[in-house]
């Protein structure tokens, strides 16, 4: 599985899958949330609303994620994950692992070989970008040695600032 690390706009990506740093109601928001909802359109809201109506009456857990098409975008598929809020004293590094985890493994369940994830937690969430980046570096590592058979073949992460960027670069280019 190849990792590319970029600083940009998401919703551009020509990526089979994007993720969504979503809040638990699945019904749009502030930041790449709200971004993502305005690209993909109204159906995309509607899509929500129909898993609000039926599998997620009580919104989506932070940590699990879950995927609906992704109508107006490039990316087919939108996978919609709820990162734990450390202004909500939401503190479970487990969870924000998770969020990258169950993305991935959602990714992969809908047959797509390439997703870009956003900084998950790292924005009104208050995650700093290191434990962001070191969460995210967990996952993938994870998710590639119990999945060798696979088809994500591309994992891209998405960074919305110089910063964020630099926190990833630390994090993923560092030998191990």
């Amino acid at each position: 599985m190849r990792i590319r690390l970029l600083q940009g706009d998401i919703t551009i990506r020509a990526v089979d899958a994007i993720v969504n740093a979503a809040n638990s109601s699945l019904l749009g928001g502030g930041g790449v949330d709200g971004a993502i909802h305005r690209a993909a359109g109204p159906e995309l809201l509607a899509a929500c609303r129909a898993l609000r109506d039926t599998a997620l009456p009580h919104g989506l857990a932070v940590g699990a994620a879950v995927a609906t098409p992704g109508f107006r975008l490039p990316a087919r598929w939108v996978i919609h994950t709820v990162g734990p809020n450390r202004h909500a004293g939401q503190t479970n590094r487990a969870l924000l692992v998770s969020c990258f985890s169950e993305s991935l493994r959602v990714a992969d369940s809908v047959g797509a070989g390439s997703v870009a994830f956003p900084a998950v937690g790292g924005g009104v969430y208050g995650w700093q970008g290191r434990h962001v980046a070191e969460a995210a570096y967990d996952a993938v590592s994870g998710f590639g040695a119990a999945h060798p058979a696979s088809a994500l073949e591309l994992v891209e992460f998405v960074l919305f600032s110089p910063e964020m960027d630099e926190a990833f670069k630390a994090v993923f280019e560092q030998p191990r």
